[in-house]
């Protein structure tokens, strides 16, 4: 039987310094990556931002560099299996996983998030750093009810929905320590993520009508498969929808778990996660073990990775 298969799109964080290496094995993929505006967006020499922590991780960069590995890694696979029942991306990864999906060439999508990442950028008023927070919570405290109200207390939102039990919230750097004793007063666990800025709260509400513009104007066409919107787990299939979901998410909620819910009601039986990281395919692994879950970042070498693939 044929694998239905589902295209996850990594977010930040999963940067590292060999998140090329595999994509450099093809020649095909290495020229695509050279002829990019990537280095042009970055201002800085691809092989300088890979030997510094500091350039992996600012925003300006890091968007474009993810989307730019995304759609490298894409060049690869995508003649070496059949066409994806859905694509779906986490944060920046839904911008690529429209391009992914057709609807946007590689070089406009990398443009569009360097766009996006300076809009966000400009969403940050000067001596109130942001931060987000990867947030772990007891069982006496699973509502997401409850974890919101627990969060607005210290001034911070929910970002990103991954668990019943597991949120990323994003607000200011000065209200973080306080946030941090009150989770661990009520059972949770707190850890601060390499993102500087609260993505997909109300603190990034200005760049969305902006963000919704480009899109519109980036030459964005019908996708050749539905992708899954980060804030609803809605299957889109024009491009219209694209822009208003793509400029959403900017300042609200990502619904990770129902994102996840709706690849498993296409029918999909195998996942590939684009990377750097492989934390979207161990997520969907856990939350449907039945089905096969893999990153391309798990693999060592391009001829293991055809291997899986062709099998």
């Amino acid at each position: 039987m044929t694998n239905r298969i589902a295209i996850l799109c990594s977010g930040q964080a999963g940067q590292h310094a060999g998140m090329f290496d595999l994509i450099r094995e093809d020649d095909h993929a290495n020229r695509l990556l050279q002829a990019w505006p990537l280095e042009e967006l970055c201002a800085y020499p691809l092989h300088e931002i890979l030997s510094s922590e500091r350039l992996l991780f600012a925003n300006p960069i890091a968007q474009p560099l993810v989307v730019a590995a995304q759609l490298a890694t894409w060049e690869i696979i995508r003649g070496l299996i059949s066409k994806p029942v859905i694509t779906a991306g986490y944060s920046i990864g839904e911008l690529a996983s429209w391009s992914v999906a057709g609807a946007i060439v590689p070089d406009q999508a990398i443009r569009l998030a360097a766009v996006r990442a300076q809009l966000l950028q400009a969403c940050i008023e000067p001596g109130q750093p942001q931060l987000m927070l990867a947030i772990s919570l007891s069982h006496a405290v699973t509502q997401m009810a409850d974890i919101a109200s627990l969060l607005h207390a210290h001034g911070f939102y929910i970002a990103i929905e991954v668990a019943e039990d597991a949120v990323i919230a994003g607000g200011l750097l000065t209200h973080a320590d306080a946030l941090e004793n009150a989770v661990t007063a009520a059972g949770g666990k707190v850890t601060r993520l390499p993102i500087e800025i609260a993505s997909h709260t109300p603190w990034m509400k200005a760049a969305v009508p902006l963000f919704e513009k480009a899109v519109k104007e980036s030459g964005i066409s019908t996708p050749r498969f539905p992708v899954l919107a980060g804030i609803s787990g809605i299957r889109l299939h024009d491009k219209d929808a694209a822009a208003s979901a793509l400029s959403r998410q900017l300042a609200e909620t990502i619904r990770w778990q129902a994102v996840m819910d709706s690849v498993h009601e296409a029918g999909a039986t195998m996942t590939i996660e684009l990377g750097p990281g492989a934390a979207l395919s161990k997520m969907l692994k856990s939350r449907y073990p039945h089905m096969q879950c893999r990153s391309v970042s798990e693999f060592k070498s391009l001829s293991g990775l055809k291997k899986w693939l062709q099998q």
